[in-house]
């Protein structure tokens, strides 16, 4: 194990992760609002969609490759790397079918909620594995180096969605998870964050009338 890895953020990225799960449950399963009208137009939903799909590109892209070099000539832990990559493709046809549902000219509440129920447990199950036998993987093998680009390739596919983004990491973490994440940003960008885009964000009625962190 190599005290070079710092988790916080692949830690981060998923609490966020699961909060918004939570708030995808709670939209889908009211009594008292139409699921699929209110789904359709929550910023919530078109900011998940955009922090998952940043940080799975970031790991198909530049962490399982890393560690795929270094686990060559271990079978076991390299068909991990490929559950892991076969769970990100899992999912993403889930977001899609639920994208074409609230695009389509039906009104199906029954069915965004079998496709969402299915988003919920799949999504929550991977964070599960990922954390519970993938980390340990990039603790244990991964360089500071490998760490340091696979984090350099997380930030560049964030890009232009970090004013919203980063806000949204933010939300409810505890006070050593935001400081770490508030020390990895540019002076000007850690200032543009505190004094306008946690502002912004916070105005920002990403689940509609009733939203719960």
């Amino acid at each position: 194990m190599t005290d070079a890895i710092d988790l916080t953020v692949m830690y981060a990225v998923h609490g966020a992760l699961r909060r918004e799960l939570a708030q995808l449950d709670r939209v889908t399963t009211a009594a008292d609002r139409d699921p699929v009208r209110v789904l359709a137009t929550a910023p919530g939903w078109t900011l998940f969609k955009q922090a998952l799909r940043a940080h799975h590109a970031a790991e198909d892209g530049a962490l399982w490759p890393s560690l795929r070099r270094n686990l060559a000539g271990s079978p076991k832990d390299l068909a991990l790397l490929e559950v892991m990559e076969a769970e990100h493709a899992a999912i993403a046809p889930v977001i899609q079918a639920i994208d074409e549902l609230l695009t389509g000219p039906g009104d199906d509440p029954l069915r965004l909620g079998q496709l969402t129920d299915a988003l919920i447990r799949g999504l929550a199950g991977h964070l599960r594995h990922e954390e519970d036998t993938a980390f340990p993987l990039i603790r244990r093998t991964l360089s500071a180096e490998q760490w340091a680009h696979f984090s350099q390739v997380h930030a560049q596919y964030i890009g232009e969605d970090a004013p919203l983004l980063m806000p949204w990491l933010l939300d409810g973490a505890d006070e050593p998870t935001a400081t770490k994440l508030l020390a990895q940003l540019p002076v000007d960008a850690y200032a543009a964050c505190t004094a306008l885009w946690v502002p912004a964000y916070t105005a920002l009625d990403r689940w509609g009338p009733g939203s719960t962190v």
